[in-house]
């Protein structure tokens, strides 16, 4: 499971890392806390940050169990699209709202293969 847990951390140090940044441009675009609009900038990398969240609560779970009941190597290698998806929608959101389907995409695709093999290995394993 080492890979696995590699792959969960480093996610973990990505979300880190967006949060940090949101912080430090808080005064580089004016918005001051706990207001969460107000630069249209800002608001993008805001919701990066939200974003993760939210992926992150589905994808820990899932490359999880994923790696229990069907393979640690399947789940590292899917897990680590998901880290570079997370990398790709940084930088496309960054830039604009509608550029960050791809890296949406190369997100969720992971995620969702996670969750179902999971869910298929643990049936399996039922039955």
């Amino acid at each position: 499971m080492d890979y696995v847990y590699l792959v969960i951390v480093t996610a973990l140090l990505e979300y880190m890392i967006f949060i940090l940044i949101v912080g430090a441009t808080r005064n580089k675009y004016a918005v001051n806390a706990p207001a969460t609009t107000g630069n249209a900038k800002w608001e993008r990398l805001h919701r990066i940050q939200v974003n993760t969240t939210e992926q992150l609560v589905l994808f820990i779970p899932a490359i999880y169990g994923f790696a229990y009941y069907m393979s640690e190597s399947w789940a590292a290698v899917i897990g680590s699209v998901f880290l570079i998806g997370r990398i790709v929608y940084f930088f496309g959101y960054k830039k604009d709202g509608e550029k960050r389907i791809v890296g949406a995409v190369l997100t969720t695709w992971p995620s969702y293969i996670l969750a179902i093999g999971a869910l298929i290995g643990v049936v399996m394993k039922l039955t």
